[in-house]
């Protein structure tokens, strides 16, 4: 029965040797993946760069890791990349072995039905997976980590990991110590030169497809140029500006330029326009009529009736002096006798004549 696990979850491997297949959907326009595995010492990292089996480097030194290659389903809808590991004969140093995978071409989102089965290698065509791991929901990342194959108290058991890996798969296998060198020239000639006579794998048809880089070579992105740096200045001219060079050290300083005005903006005027006085200059004097004389204006006339009023002092100047009059006025009026007026005289009361009614009989 098969096993639909989730991410993290785990099972105890009761076989011998596995086969781990990547299997996803045939959709044109889709990217290529291509299944690999680290084979990890006690602390987590290869122990040389040959622990690294993926399409470019198909079998471990050992043989008991290898890297099979891609087929097509019979009816043509999914494809699948296979690596098999021999777990009862890896070597006791061998802790882990991670089953990883890359897109090439676009992101493991753009890849539908992406999931890793787990069977028994030692089984024949058509026996049921021991696990199923589906990682439906792809992130924007070219290589991950599908699951892992670990040893725990003797036995081998399965977990499904799930991690991506924004940087590729370049990016995974420095993660787990594999050494990316710039240069890979003399690696590529080694791997091109084949392996040395008496070798068996001499014998081997090359498994690597057309268009592939040469095996155990990594090539990285080209730098990008940076721009220059300026240099530090001396410490003699740390605190002024640089002299440049091809100038004696004694010649004196050029002499200021004039500020430029630019040619749209009119001269400034020395003098205001006729007929409006500018700004800070003191108005021109009124100019009498045309052939007579400048005329005066008129005296405010008095009132109908009433004695002519004063002028009132200006804004800002003490009133005049009237005190002394006003006290003089006083102590005339208070020196004039008041005239007493006669009583009137009484008058006589009279009742007025009465009526006939009224007439004593």
């Amino acid at each position: 029965m098969t096993h639909v696990m989730a991410k993290g979850a785990n099972i105890a491997l009761p076989v011998a040797a596995v086969r781990a297949v990547l299997r996803w959907s045939a959709t044109p326009g889709a990217p290529d993946v291509d299944a690999s595995a680290l084979l990890l010492g006690p602390g987590g990292k290869v122990r040389s760069d040959a622990d690294f089996v993926f399409y470019n480097q198909p079998r471990h030194p050992s043989g008991v890791v290898r890297h099979l290659p891609k087929q097509q389903t019979a009816d043509g809808s999914e494809i699948t990349d296979t690596v098999e590991a021999e777990l009862g004969k890896l070597p006791t140093d061998v802790d882990r072995v991670v089953l990883a995978g890359s897109s090439e071409g676009g992101t493991f989102r753009a890849v539908s039905g992406l999931r890793l089965l787990l069977f028994d290698a030692a089984a024949g065509d058509g026996v049921p997976a021991l696990a199923e791991f589906a990682m439906a929901d792809g992130d924007e990342v070219t290589a991950l980590v599908a699951g892992e194959l670990y040893r725990r108290a003797g036995a081998w058991k399965f977990r499904a990991v799930g991690q991506g890996y924004a940087s590729g798969l370049i990016g995974l296998a420095t993660d787990f110590g594999i050494t990316v060198e710039d240069e890979g020239d003399a690696r590529a000639g080694a791997a091109a030169a084949g392996p040395p006579a008496g070798d068996p794998r001499a014998a081997l048809p090359d498994p690597r497809p057309a268009g592939r880089p040469e095996p155990g070579t990594f090539t990285l992105a080209p730098a990008v140029p940076q721009p220059a740096v300026p240099q530090a200045l001396p410490a003699a001219q740390a605190g002024g500006a640089q002299a440049p060079t091809g100038v004696p050290a004694n010649t004196p300083p050029p002499p200021p330029k004039p500020p430029t005005v630019p040619p749209n903006l009119p001269p400034a005027p020395t003098a205001p326009p006729a007929g409006r006085p500018g700004y800070g200059y003191p108005p021109p004097a009124p100019r009498p009529g045309y052939g007579y004389p400048q005329q005066q204006p008129p005296a405010p006339a008095p009132g109908y009736g009433y004695p002519p009023q004063q002028q009132q002092p200006g804004y800002g100047y003490p009133p005049p002096n009237t005190a002394p009059q006003a006290q003089q006025a006083a102590q005339a009026q208070a020196q004039e006798p008041v005239p007493q007026q006669p009583a009137p005289p009484a008058e006589e009361f009279a009742l007025p004549p009465q009526g006939p009614q009224f007439q004593p009989r």
